[in-house]
């Protein structure tokens, strides 16, 4: 769904955030339709308005932002991005309100906020425009559910293809998502798995923590010069891009660079993905996930050309169909899926046929 002007609400406790926000929005052709200085205000203008999108701080008196993004997805379903700090505890709380269905966040700057954020101002615009159009039905999530998931792909028969590596692109709406996808896929399955999710640096790091919480796989932020073996999982650091610089013995060599942004993002997806298309060798599966933009698209298609194994998130189940809708346009995915349904195409791309 696309939204030309969507009406936006914003919330946040400062006066002066808040004028600044809603002028920032305005002139980037969102109409600021109320803004709220805490969530129990919050709630109210959302049932009043019934806006496209909301702005939503997170640290408020009385309600803060995590219980109005509660309230709203029970009240009133309506798209969300969190307005979240640029630190480390900011990033838990942020992840919090994803699972309670926020679509996705944007870091407030720290030190002279005005002159920051204005500097922010065509990002955070092209970021509401795009929350404002994501379908946010269901999109509350329990650890229950991936736990469920990672026990039924455990006990999935076949054998499966050594050094089979997987490469995950994901942007808006995705860390949920990513997050299930890998808690379904079984440590037997001896993956290597490498995750380019869009996001800042402050949050790649708590990002990997939370998948490494919730899956078989050991997972961790990645590093200049790691090497990654079946049954481990890497996440691209915020700020720059991953490549796949070598494989030999089972593992992959995994080099970190800063060089330029591709698609106005670091890490990009496309980088990693053609890295690995010429490195690996053995089986190799490209996921593109929900997500605005284009990154990932020329990635899968150099892993289809690879011989690879292609998979994009449907329409229907994705809170923004723009990664993966360029990437079908491509003609490369073989399978176009929900997302629930990704765990399971990528353990069948990478089983053995043992009636072959």
């Amino acid at each position: 769904m696309s939204v030309s002007t969507p009406r936006a609400v914003v919330v946040d406790d400062s006066h002066f955030m808040r004028t600044m926000l809603s002028d920032m929005l305005e002139d980037g052709g969102v109409n600021v339709v109320d803004t709220a200085a805490n969530g129990a205000e919050a709630v109210t203008a959302v049932l009043d308005h019934e806006p496209d999108v909301v702005t939503m701080d997170l640290q408020m008196p009385e309600v803060d932002g995590l219980e109005a993004v509660e309230r709203i997805m029970d009240e009133r379903p309506t798209p969300i991005l969190m307005l979240s700090a640029h630190t480390a505890d900011g990033a838990d709380v942020t992840f919090e309100a994803l699972e309670k269905g926020a679509v996705d966040f944007f870091t407030k700057p720290g030190g002279e906020v005005s002159t920051q954020m204005s500097s922010k101002e065509d990002q955070l615009v092209r970021k509401v425009k795009a929350v404002a159009g994501a379908d946010v039905r269901d999109r509350r999530h329990t650890p229950e559910s991936a736990a469920d998931r990672t026990t039924a792909a455990s006990t999935t028969d076949g054998d499966h293809q050594e050094g089979a590596t997987v490469v995950i692109a994901s942007s808006t709406g995705g860390p949920t998502v990513v997050e299930r996808v890998v808690a379904g896929l079984p440590r037997a399955a001896n993956l290597r798995i490498v995750v380019v999710q869009h996001m800042p640096d402050a949050f790649t790091n708590r990002f990997a923590d939370r998948l490494d919480a919730a899956s078989e796989y050991d997972v961790c932020e990645a590093s200049d010069g790691d090497r990654i073996g079946g049954g481990e999982a890497l996440v691209a650091p915020g700020g720059k891009h991953l490549v796949v610089a070598g494989a030999g013995g089972g593992r992959l060599r995994i080099k970190l660079t800063e060089e330029p942004p591709e698609h106005g993002v670091r890490p990009a997806a496309d980088v990693t993905m053609r890295s690995a298309a010429e490195t690996v060798d053995g089986p190799l599966v490209g996921v593109v996930l929900t997500g605005m933009g284009a990154d990932g698209a020329a990635g899968v298609q150099a892993i289809d050309d690879a011989g690879g194994h292609v998979i994009a998130q449907d329409e229907a189940s994705s809170a923004v169909f723009g990664m993966p809708k360029r990437a079908i346009e491509r003609g490369c995915v073989d399978d176009v899926l929900a997302g629930d349904d990704v765990p399971e195409a990528i353990l069948d791309a990478t089983r053995l046929e043992v009636n072959a």
